[in-house]
């Protein structure tokens, strides 16, 4: 058994992982969608990637659609099964993202009136609350995985919401700009 000096220590070491990588996603994101020249990484592969993010996004959504379902069920085991599952597409479409927007261009929307509007409202809000939902996820997957049950919940509050905002709106900003997708 740890004693508190022991603890301390590693709940700062677990505190500035979650921050770091908190931090450095968004930043890692920022730098190559605003990079001057894309990374030439060979064939036009890379633009299947929007559809494989789209699929991984409406599975993650399931995911953590579940994991609701079954933790209100009692089920722990396929609630964390579920929660994990959803964590790991997270990942999985993390990598896919990063290298999609390191070797591709971005699209304009085509959209006029009011889906123009609509559709930079959903892009916006989306873009904001990923950059930010990436830290309460890493909490509440850590207490959640740690056993801290008390504190993932009240992460979770905060978490969920907003990870399901957006998965979900990742669908409809790609239903919405994949007719303007040029590849």
């Amino acid at each position: 058994m740890k004693n508190n000096a022991g603890l301390e220590v590693q709940n700062k070491a677990i505190t500035g992982w979650i921050t770091f990588i908190s931090v450095l996603v968004p930043i890692l994101v920022a730098v190559l969608l605003f990079m001057p020249s894309k990374v030439s990484i060979g064939e036009e592969w890379v633009y299947f990637l929007p559809h494989l993010n789209a699929v991984i996004n409406s599975a993650a959504t399931i995911a953590l659609l579940l994991g609701v379902y079954f933790i209100k069920q009692g089920k722990i085991t396929w609630h964390k099964v579920s929660m994990t599952t959803a964590f790991g597409l997270g990942a999985v479409f993390l990598i896919s993202y990063v290298i999609y927007h390191a070797a591709a261009e971005s699209t304009s929307f085509g959209g006029e009136g009011w889906i123009r509007g609509l559709y930079y409202f959903l892009l916006i809000t989306h873009i904001v609350l990923a950059a930010v939902a990436l830290f309460p996820i890493l909490w509440a997957y850590y207490y959640g995985f740690t056993g801290k049950y008390s504190k993932h919940r009240s992460v979770v509050k905060y978490a969920f919401p907003i990870w399901l905002y957006v998965t979900v709106t990742g669908v409809i900003v790609y239903l919405m700009i994949s007719p303007y997708y040029s590849h």
